[in-house]
C-alpha cells in the first residue's frame, strides 16, 4: 500500500476531492470494475476524516472513473447535508441523535448505519506540561464545565502551577463534542474560554503552540502528532491500540460510524461499490491511520446490511 498523505493535511481544504489517479493497487480488496462510472458525495466528522481520506485515496486507483468527494463539516453538520438529500453518505463519531432520526424519516430518507473501526477520545496537553500525567473523568468535568470562574491548573491540583487553563476543543457540530458533553459535562455547559474549531488540524496547532493548553480529540490525530503533543491518561489508563479495542480505556473509547442512503445504495451503483470497498478496507486503514479496526464480525455484519439493499 501506497504511503498515506500527512494527516496534517485534512482540514486545510473545505472538503477532500480526490479524483481517480491511475490503475488499481494489488493491496486493494476491489476490482477495478468495467463501466462504473459517476460520482459519490459524503460529508461529516473531522475524526472519521482520516480513514476516508485513506480509503478514498485507495478507492481512486481502483475506480478511476467514480469521483468520490467528503466534506468535513463535523458529524452535525454532516447530519444536516444528509437530511437535505445533498449527501449519499454522512461520516459520524457518535450514534445518530433521536431528532436526526425523526428528520430523516420526515425527509422520506431510509438509511443504513455501517460501523467501520474504534476510536478513543485523546485528552493532550503541550509536550512542556510537565505536571499532568494522569486525570480522572471529574477532573476534566471540574475543568472543563462553565462555572463563571478562570480556571487555573491550581485548581485541579494544589500543586501545579497557578497559571490559567488554554482550552482547545472540537466545535459545536462535532461529534466529538457531542461526546464529550454527554459523558464528561452530562450537558452542562463548556467552558466559554474555549477555543472551538471543526478542523481538528486547528485544535493540533493551538495546543503544540501554547505550554497551558489543553484539547480534545480522536486518537488518530494525537498519533500523527505524538512528537509534540502528550496524551493525558485517565484514571490511570493510556490510550492506546489495545485499552482502545478492550474498552479498557473508558469512557472514550467508541465506534466511528458511516450512515448511507438505503436508495443511493439502490440506485447508484457506484454508491453500492464504494460502500463495499468502504467495508473491505476500513480494518487495513483503520490501522494505517492510527485507529483500532473492529472484529471481524461487525464488517461482515455490514456487507450483510449492504447485500440486504437489493
Amino acid at each position: 500500500m501506497k504511503n498515506m498523505k500527512t494527516l496534517a493535511t485534512l482540514g486545510l481544504a473545505c472538503s477532500i476531492f480526490l479524483a481517480a489517479c491511475g490503475g488499481a493497487d494489488g493491496n486493494t480488496s476491489a476490482k477495478t470494475s468495467e463501466g462504473l462510472s459517476g460520482s459519490v458525495a459524503g460529508d461529516g466528522s473531522s475524526t472519521v476524516a482520516p480513514i476516508m481520506e485513506a480509503i478514498v485515496e485507495e478507492y481512486a486507483q481502483a475506480e478511476k472513473d467514480v469521483k468520490v468527494s467528503v466534506g468535513v463539516s463535523g458529524t452535525g453538520g454532516g447530519f444536516e447535508k444528509f437530511i437535505a438529500g445533498s449527501t449519499d453518505f454522512s461520516n459520524a463519531s457518535r450514534p445518530i441523535k433521536d431528532e436526526e432520526k425523526a428528520k430523516l424519516d420526515e425527509a422520506g430518507v431510509d438509511y443504513t448505519e455501517l460501523k467501520i473501526a474504534n476510536d478513543g477520545l485523546t485528552i493532550v496537553v503541550n509536550k512542556e506540561n510537565t505536571w499532568v500525567d494522569s486525570l480522572t473523568v471529574e477532573d476534566l468535568a471540574k475543568m472543563w464545565a462553565e462555572d463563571g470562574s478562570a480556571k487555573k491548573w491550581s485548581d485541579i491540583n494544589p500543586s501545579w502551577p497557578a497559571e490559567e487553563i488554554v482550552f482547545y476543543s472540537p466545535g459545536t457540530d462535532s461529534g466529538t463534542y457531542d461526546y464529550f458533553n454527554e459523558v464528561v459535562l452530562e450537558d452542562a455547559d463548556l467552558v466559554k474560554s474555549a477555543t472551538l474549531s471543526e478542523d481538528d488540524n486547528v485544535l493540533v496547532t493551538g495546543i503544540k503552540g501554547d505550554k497551558n493548553a489543553i484539547g480534545f480529540f480522536g486518537y488518530a490525530y494525537y498519533e500523527s502528532n505524538k512528537d509534540a503533543l502528550n496524551a493525558v491518561l485517565i484514571d490511570g489508563i493510556e490510550p492506546n491500540a489495545q485499552t482502545i479495542e478492550s474498552g479498557e480505556y473508558t469512557p472514550f473509547s467508541r465506534p466511528l460510524f458511516i450512515y448511507v442512503s438505503n436508495d443511493a445504495v439502490k440506485e447508484k451503483k457506484e454508491v453500492r461499490n464504494f460502500m463495499e470497498f468502504v467495508i473491505d478496507n476500513s480494518a487495513e486503514m483503520a490501522e494505517a491511520v492510527g485507529y483500532v479496526q473492529l472484529p471481524e464480525a461487525d464488517y461482515e455484519e455490514g456487507r450483510k446490511a449492504l447485500d440486504s439493499l437489493k
